[in-house]
């Protein structure tokens, strides 16, 4: 009968630390996905600002220099 006892303990205990490491890995889960929101967020202006200049650098020779005259 101690056996049995034992058992379950065991049994209940494994279930408890499954159930832990799952709700542990859901916040780190969710503390990267908001690093990652944040970074976006914060480097956002300064990547558009240099997609902009970018794309106006390569649209400026194009502008008049290919026309006939």
């Amino acid at each position: 009968m101690r056996a049995v006892v034992l058992k379950c303990r065991r049994l209940v205990r494994s279930g408890a630390e499954r159930g832990a490491s799952a709700v542990e890995y859901g916040l780190m889960v969710a503390a990267i996905a908001a690093v990652i929101v944040g970074t976006v967020f914060a480097l956002g202006g300064f990547v558009n600002s240099a997609f902009d200049s970018t794309c106006n650098a390569l649209r400026a020779p194009m502008s008049g220099s290919c026309q006939a005259p």
